[in-house]
């Protein structure tokens, strides 16, 4: 009769723990709760007392301006990844719901602080990349054609216009000599002519 007594005492005091074991609940985080964290991690990971169900449990993270910053949860066993795409730095919040076995739903968040910034979404603003006009639009093209250009183009050492200025000069060299040829040969037939002249002269007294 004492061991039926202790028996039914034993059962009757762990008979009000079998509800609350039911209720899932979070043990850990990674980020933890509260941390601030220089660099971004790759994922977020929540760690569950029980096994999660993918059906009915939902994790969403939240950057400043309420810029979503998960994607798709990926579930291993009592643990839960998500992957994580950092907008700015700032507060981000890691919003978890879930069912437990009993159906009750459990919420909760964990919250850490990003303190570097990351590059920007190329796909945030379109507009801002139209209105910056790089150097490859078709409107920058267009200027750059329709522009003078700086200065005259230099001549290589084998091109025509190099080439044209040595003949240049070898021609006028070339002339100059050939008008010093003829004024000597002037300058010889009126010497000859002279004598001639003087020689008639004597030869008539």
């Amino acid at each position: 009769m004492p061991v039926l007594f202790g028996v039914a005492f034993g059962v009757s005091f762990l008979a009000p723990a079998t509800p609350a074991a039911a209720h899932n609940q979070l043990t850990g985080s990674n980020p933890r709760d509260g941390a601030r964290v220089a660099s971004a991690p790759a994922r977020v990971e929540l760690r569950f007392l029980a096994k999660p169900s993918p059906t009915t449990t939902k994790i969403t993270i939240t950057g400043p301006d309420n810029v979503v910053a998960g994607g798709t949860p990926a579930f291993d066993g009592s643990r839960v990844r998500v992957p994580f795409k950092p907008a700015a730095a700032g507060l981000y919040i890691v919003g978890y719901q879930l069912a437990s076995s009993d159906g009750h739903p459990v919420k909760g968040e964990v919250r850490f602080t990003l303190t570097a910034g990351t590059a920007a979404d190329p796909s945030a603003s379109p507009s801002a990349a139209a209105s910056t006009n790089p150097a490859g639009s078709p409107s920058a093209a267009a200027s750059a054609e329709g522009a003078p250009s700086a200065g005259p183009a230099s001549a290589t050492p084998g091109s025509s216009t190099a080439s044209t200025v040595p003949a240049a000069s070898e021609r006028s060299d070339s002339g100059s000599r050939w008008w010093l040829w003829a004024l000597g040969g002037l300058v010889l037939l009126a010497a000859l002519a002279a004598g001639l002249v003087f020689r008639r002269r004597r030869g008539a007294r």
